[in-house]
């Protein structure tokens, strides 16, 4: 079983926004994204997604764009985004997910060998937040990543390997420790899958190690729209 991740692909199928306005990189991406998937992915693999899944407002318009991904091949781990206004309710959007798709809101999925848990996330500050309401939101976000990291330790079975999504990066652009990053050390998490950057500078790493936990930067339009293969075999 191999674990791939691919982020952001802010889908509406039923309403067609032009991507390719923000790039040349979003010209024709899905047709790009989709012979990727087709060429890599086995029925017994997992695709990791990490939020920005659809341009969709409400549920029901959402509903074309999950069906879309759940035709792809393999399994299909969702996690919001913050774009993704549809998912209101997680019982609502797991009772009308396709076959071999799941969504992890603050919680964990356990597979053969590995369990995938997550949570959205925020903006890691530079230096301090930027308004008090901003810190209300992240030191939220830090209590639901301990959720999550604690149901997957519930989860967990000797010599699996523990994944974590999450949307936003969980340090800042200098690459520095957070109380994200510490709560990913604690539990032991061997591999951090995000998206949200769509921005490159040469200073970006789409990969990067940090005490014993790698790092993955999943946005399609940086990864070129393909699969970023994450562990397995």
């Amino acid at each position: 079983m191999k674990i791939y991740a691919i982020s952001d692909l802010h889908l509406s199928i039923n309403n067609p926004k032009p991507m390719d306005i923000f790039g040349p990189v979003w010209d024709n991406y899905l047709q790009d994204i989709e012979s990727d998937w087709a060429s890599k992915v086995g029925q017994d693999d997992i695709v990791l997604i990490p939020g920005d899944i659809s341009w969709a407002m409400k549920f029901e318009d959402s509903l074309a764009d999950l069906d879309y991904i759940g035709r792809f091949s393999g399994k299909k781990i969702l996690l919001r985004g913050n774009h993704d206004y549809w998912w209101k309710s997680i019982s609502v959007l797991r009772e009308h997910l396709p076959v071999g798709m799941y969504a992890v809101q603050n919680d964990a999925i356990r597979f053969d060998g590995v369990v995938i848990c997550g949570t959205r996330g925020w903006t890691v500050p530079e230096q301090d937040h930027k308004t008090e309401q901003d810190k209300k939101i992240f030191d939220r976000e830090v209590i639901r990543l301990q959720l999550s990291l604690d149901n997957a330790k519930q989860k967990m079975q000797p010599g699996d390997k523990l994944v974590c999504m999450m949307h936003y990066p969980p340090y800042n652009s200098r690459y520095e420790q957070s109380e994200f990053t510490r709560l990913l050390e604690e539990y032991g998490v061997d591999v951090c899958v995000f998206g949200h950057i769509h921005s490159y500078n040469k200073a970006q790493k789409l990969t990067h190690e940090m005490n014993g936990i790698k790092y993955y930067l999943t946005s399609c339009d940086l990864v070129k729209n393909k699969l970023v293969y994450i562990c397995g075999e």
